[in-house]
């Protein structure tokens, strides 16, 4: 029997958080004999529904009809500016808490956390949005745990994602928990997604994380971007800022929130990430280890795992073309 799904969007929405997942189910659909999925978009009324980039889409169901369509297998709530009056909105507050029990899979797509998290939804759940936007969901519900870098997340039965195509990430990990990993891959290569990102994987990349506001640390971080193998002792780094070690220290948790340690850390564990995609030839993960000042293979499984959710096996098996991990 083919499992129902609803995308709940309104007016100012993110459209790729609904189209996003929804051709994802949508694909799988069109891959399979039989179709897996029934899809329902829902909004505050049914009709047009204009979404944040001036597209519309069109809702078939309104609020008041949710109940109508329990039980439910899944119902996901799209991100956008749109969200934040909703969250005033009484009536759909409550709507949304008699439907829960009746919704095996319930989540939310970027901001449409802060809608779930107003219903009292969310309470004692790990969860995750747009990093912009972690800190505030934190702020405003402090029975969250919010996970400001996770691509996405389930906790007690809730599930919650990073915004625009951690959606389609999100769709495609239930996907393959329902139908498989084979179907999911089918639907990845249908999208021209290679496979899909895991869960704990972060939002964004090192380099990335540079282009915030490093303050003074910005020609430090610069060198060491450009040498993330080098010996950089906290000493040398220290001494390159003409500062003390220590110094040194509260400038990082200042501007960084992290240790000159932990960040360089993290710089060589993106390198080592980069290294498992080339599969060019075979990846010691011993040379890694060494290649990138990271230990011994063992200490480089750990810290992989405890950055990135998954082993480096599993992260070359899912990013790369094979997995020939050594």
């Amino acid at each position: 029997m083919a499992r129902r799904i609803a995308l709940f969007a309104y007016p100012d929405c993110q459209l790729l958080d609904v189209s996003g997942p929804w051709q994802v189910f949508a694909s799988a659909n069109a891959l399979s004999a039989t179709p897996l999925y029934q899809l329902h978009l829902v909004a505050p009324e049914a009709g047009s529904v204009m979404t944040n980039g001036g597209l519309a889409v069109q809702a078939t169901h309104g609020q008041a009809e949710l109940a109508a369509l329990a039980p439910l297998d899944t119902l996901l709530v799209a991100g956008g500016h749109g969200v934040m009056p909703l969250r005033q909105d009484a009536a759909l507050l409550t709507t949304l808490r008699d439907l829960a029990p009746a919704v095996r899979r319930l989540g939310s797509i970027c901001t449409g956390a802060f809608l779930l998290a107003a219903a009292g939804l969310l309470d004692g759940c790990r969860v995750t949005t747009h990093w912009r936007h972690a800190a505030a969901l934190a702020e405003a519900y402090p029975a969250l745990k919010v996970e400001p870098d996770a691509l996405y997340v389930e906790s007690r039965g809730r599930y919650t994602s990073a915004g625009v195509t951690a959606g389609i990430d999100l769709a495609l990990a239930m996907l393959e928990a329902d139908h498989g990993a084979v179907l999911a891959g089918r639907v990845a290569r249908e999208l021209v997604v290679f496979l899909h990102r895991p869960g704990g994987q972060s939002q964004f990349s090192e380099v990335l994380r540079q282009q915030q506001d490093a303050g003074p640390l910005r020609r430090l971080l610069d060198h060491l971007h450009g040498d993330p193998g080098g010996d950089h002792h906290v000493e040398a780094m220290a001494a390159q800022m003409a500062v003390s070690p220590r110094h040194l220290t509260r400038l990082f948790r200042r501007h960084l929130n992290t240790t000159p340690g932990a960040y360089l850390t993290r710089l060589r564990l993106e390198q080592a990430r980069l290294a498992l995609l080339d599969t060019s030839q075979p990846v010691s993960l011993p040379r890694l280890a060494a290649r990138w000042r990271l230990g011994g293979a063992e200490q480089l499984r750990r810290q992989f795992q405890r950055h990135y959710g998954v082993s480096p096996s599993v992260y070359r098996q899912r990013f790369a073309s094979t997995d020939s991990t050594r």
